[in-house]
Order: structure tokens, then sequence, then C-alpha cells
């Protein structure tokens, strides 16, 4: 899981996407440390839809998001 934080408002550009695409896998520490400080965190896995995200909240909750210049749009829930 490559954990993507978002603790100021969300670059829709671009170069953010093609960030988020070519991240680095890691071993999600810093994933549960941001989700534990309440704050929600953005990523793929293995079987995640190009061009779509993975948000996961700190209560567990996750979607299937794409990025929008509105803000993420929900695909559904997983």
């Amino acid at each position: 899981m490559t954990a993507i934080k978002a603790t100021k408002p969300v670059d829709t550009s671009e170069s953010l996407w093609r960030d988020l695409q070519n991240a680095r896998h890691d071993d999600g520490a810093a994933a549960r440390e941001h989700l534990q400080a309440g704050f929600p965190v953005y990523y793929v896995e293995g079987d995640t839809p190009e061009g779509l995200l993975v948000k996961e909240y700190p209560g567990g909750r996750r979607e299937l998001v794409r990025f929008d210049e509105a803000g993420d749009q929900v695909i559904r829930d997983l």
C-alpha cells in the first residue's frame, strides 16, 4: 500500500496525478501514522482500476475515488 497524505488542499494538477501513479511502495508506517492522526490516506492496490485511487478514512471506511477539479469524485464504497 502506498499512502498519499492529505494535510493541505489537494493539488489536482497532472504532476500530482503522475506522482500518485509512480509512488514507491513502503511498509505502510506513514499511512498508519496519518490515519491515527485522524486524516484520510490515498493509495492504489494491485486491483485498483487505472485512473482511480482508494481513499481510506481513520475509521476504516474505504472509497474508490477519482480526483476532480471540485474535489474527490466517489465512484463507489469499498
